[in-house]
Formats: C-alpha cells, sequence, structure tokens
C-alpha cells in the first residue's frame, strides 16, 4: 500500500444523507488529525444546508468536483450501494483512499472490482462495518477467545420485524430496491450481523439458503433463511423476516458452546448474556459512543497516519459478506 503522505485526514463525503447526520460524519471532525473539508449531495441546497449546520467549509453538487478537490485526501462514499463502484473507481483515480459504506456493492462481482481497482492502485479500501468495534460485540469476542463458553459449536441469528406501510409505499426508500441496494432489508441488515460472524469465527466456507417474496409488497426479497460453515468449523443458522407480526417482534444471536451459550442483539440493544453450566447468568452492559462509527473511522485515520493499528473491516473482508448474502439469496434472484 502507498504511504499516505500527509500528517492529517481531510475527508470529502459524498452522499451527505441521514447517515451523515450522526453516525459517522461527525466523528470524523472529533478525531485528532481529522477533519470533513467538503460534502457533497445532489440537491445543491440540501448540500449546502448539511456543510451550514455542520461547519464544513465548503459544499458540492457535483460528485466528480469533490473527489478533486485538492484540500481533499481522503473519500467517504455514503452513496446507496448502486454508485459505490464507480465513485471508488473516481477516488482511485484521484489516488485518494476510500471509505465506504455497507454493504459494500450490490453484488459480489462488484465488491470483487472494487479490491481490484484499489489494490492496482495501492490504495486502501475500507468498509463501514462499525460492529467490528464497538464494545459490546468486542466483549463477545473476547469471550470466545477466552473459552467461556468452551468451544463454539454453532451460532444462531434471528431478526423478526413487522412491515411499516409508510416506509413500504415511500418510492425513495432504495433499500427495498434490488437494482439500488443489490436486495432488501436483508442486504441491508443481514449484512451486519454476517459480516460480525466473519469477525468472529473467519471466512465461510459454504453457505446455503433460500428467499422469498411473501408479502407482495416490494420487489425485493422479505424472508430469508440461511445455513452456513465457517473454515473454522463453527456451524450457524439465520432466519431473517421483515413481515412478521408486532407480537414476533425479535433481534438476537446465539452462539453455543460445549460449555455454555452467548447471547446479544445486533440492533435492539447493548447488552450481552453469558450462560454457563452450573453458573449463574452474567449481564454486561455498554454505553455507545455518541457517533456509532467513532471507533471505526478511529482505526482508519489511526492506520493511514501510521498511529498503530489496522483498521478491521476492508474491502476483503466485507466483501466475503457480499458473497454469503448472494449465497442465501440465488434462488431469488
Amino acid at each position: 500500500m502507498e504511504k499516505f503522505n500527509s500528517s492529517k485526514v481531510c475527508w470529502g463525503v459524498i452522499g451527505a444523507g441521514s447517515v451523515c447526520e450522526k453516525k459517522s460524519a461527525p466523528a470524523m471532525n472529533k478525531i485528532p488529525d481529522s477533519s470533513v473539508v467538503a460534502v457533497m449531495r445532489r440537491n445543491a441546497e440540501k448540500a449546502k444546508d448539511y456543510a451550514k449546520r455542520h461547519g464544513v467549509p465548503k459544499w458540492y453538487a457535483d460528485a466528480d468536483e469533490l473527489i478533486n478537490d485538492p484540500e481533499v485526501n481522503a473519500i467517504y462514499i455514503a452513496t446507496p450501494p448502486n454508485s459505490h463502484l464507480e465513485l471508488t473507481r473516481k477516488a482511485v483515480e484521484a489516488g485518494k483512499p476510500v471509505y465506504v459504506e455497507k454493504p459494500m456493492a450490490r453484488n459480489h462481482a462488484e465488491c470483487l472490482e472494487m479490491i481490484k481497482v484499489c489494490e492496482d492502485a495501492g490504495l486502501p479500501l475500507y468498509v463501514a462495518y462499525y460492529r467490528r468495534t464497538l464494545p459490546n460485540f468486542l466483549k463477545v469476542k473476547s469471550l470466545l477467545e477466552e473459552g467461556a463458553i468452551g468451544d463454539p459449536r454453532y451460532v444462531n441469528i434471528v431478526i423478526n420485524q413487522s412491515k411499516h406501510p409508510d416506509v413500504i409505499r415511500d418510492e425513495s426508500n432504495w433499500r427495498i430496491d434490488p437494482e439500488v441496494a443489490g436486495g432488501g432489508y436483508f442486504y441491508d441488515l443481514g449484512s451486519h450481523q454476517l459480516d460480525y460472524l466473519d469477525f468472529l469465527f473467519g471466512p465461510m466456507k459454504e453457505v446455503n439458503g433460500v428467499a422469498a417474496n411473501q408479502s407482495g409488497d416490494y420487489p425485493a426479497e422479505d424472508i430469508v433463511l440461511g445455513n452456513f460453515t465457517f473454515e473454522s468449523g463453527v456451524l450457524g443458522c439465520g432466519n431473517w423476516c421483515f413481515t412478521t407480526g408486532e407480537t414476533s417482534l425479535k433481534d438476537e444471536i446465539v452462539i453455543v458452546g460445549n460449555k455454555g451459550e452467548i447471547r446479544f442483539p445486533c440492533f435492539w440493544g447493548t447488552s450481552v448474556t453469558l450462560k454457563k453450566d452450573g453458573m449463574p447468568d452474567e449481564v454486561f452492559e455498554f454505553e455507545m459512543p455518541e457517533n456509532i462509527q467513532f471507533y471505526l473511522i478511529q482505526s482508519i485515520v489511526n492506520e493511514l497516519l501510521e498511529k498503530g493499528g489496522d483498521c478491521p473491516s476492508t474491502g476483503v473482508s466485507a466483501a466475503r459478506t457480499n458473497w454469503a448474502m448472494e449465497q442465501m439469496t440465488k434462488n431469488f434472484k
């Protein structure tokens, strides 16, 4: 990888929408030797408004202008997945490292192309799977490494969400448009869970699944059932349903070992429960940073400026998640 020739990371943000209000971009201004110097939205008035409210010096309505701004030396792509490959190519052509929102792209092939253009240019590619850096998820990893539940045998994911008609009928909701997002809510939410399991257990070697649209409310899949085998030998299965009743709402990951189990939510809560044979349950509670991507962005800045440590979420790891999702939904494509 080429050396980052600057003492400060000066971010240019493409797609300064809702995720940039609190989750991501504000963190860039809180980290030492890091700041947002320019933002871009296709709607000029919204770009100008964001810049004014967040104290960003410059704003653009054209992505090319932001990418080629000489004051910008790192690009954060916070647009829907259908534009990730094109914008990554342009950022790389300008010689700038890329941080891209998840899912990394619409499909595995686009992910591989993004990896290739960055590797050919000697530039890093980071992906916003920030759970790899949050304290509750790191606690689960440390419990496994300590042998708290013995040898892990299998992991089970369940997420049940009820459908919300106001969201479903909103034509601007790109998350349920496969042409834009690659899939439906499974690609938006399930990607976080599958990437995190990759962080815990390593790459998957075999993935199978079935996907369907049972509600008929939108083009994408609204239910996915999957099973998978990790190279490490751990087995896994998952149920993702986005059209359940309110009484069935659930968000839980359970890791079962030969001496106990760990239970925790991925989205709705931050507690981690450890159950061990012959012992009372232990519940660990955690507070999250104000800006949820803070720790991941901090790791990117530290890596670029050679302050120690590497970012745990890269294009290579994120592409594996896209591959797994494709395997589970390929019957529906």
